[in-house]
């Protein structure tokens, strides 16, 4: 499998699905959503499947669906938790390049909603604050490249990408 991929990391609601889809059309690529692909191999939502099988249970099955995953020329939108598995994102980085979309926190929380409907893995007592200083370490450590999206419109955002991909 060659390295010719996309894999776009970052928070839910930094705009990886939106992003790529269009970075894909750009780059005549195909779109991978591995959120979808994990609620096909499952059967099952993923809120369905953190309710059933607890946070480490999807956390588990996130990180075996993500390095499973076989892709040549796509990009890549993971879920914001693709990261808490170490053989997921040691694969991904192995098949493709990793964009981090960094947003600040604060316009984060303009973004998200219903963070139990958009199947957000949180702990109990976990803060969407502590989420994020819990996620951006290992979003860096993964990333072979990181695009801020601060002050910066989604087709703004999208020719970044673009550009720090050469």
């Amino acid at each position: 499998m060659e390295k010719n991929n996309i894999i776009l990391i970052g928070m839910p609601g930094v705009g990886k699905s939106t992003v790529g889809v269009v970075v894909a059309k750009i780059l005549g690529y195909r779109f991978v959503d591995s959120d979808l692909v994990i609620q096909e191999t499952e059967h099952r939502l993923l809120h369905e499947i953190i309710a059933q099988e607890g946070i480490d249970g999807f956390i588990e099955i996130e990180n075996q669906v993500n390095a499973a995953l076989e892709a040549e020329r796509s990009v890549i939108a993971t879920g914001g938790s693709v990261v808490y598995g170490k053989e997921a994102m040691e694969h991904l980085r192995s098949i493709g390049t990793v964009v981090y979309l960094k947003l600040e926190y604060e316009e984060l929380l303009k973004r998200l909603g219903d963070l139990k409907h958009r199947g957000v893995v949180m702990r109990d007592g976990q803060t969407l604050s502590d989420l994020y200083r819990e996620r951006s370490v290992l979003y860096e450590k993964y990333a072979h490249i990181t695009v801020e999206e601060i002050g910066k419109s989604i087709e703004e955002t999208i020719q970044a990408v673009i550009q720090a991909l050469g």
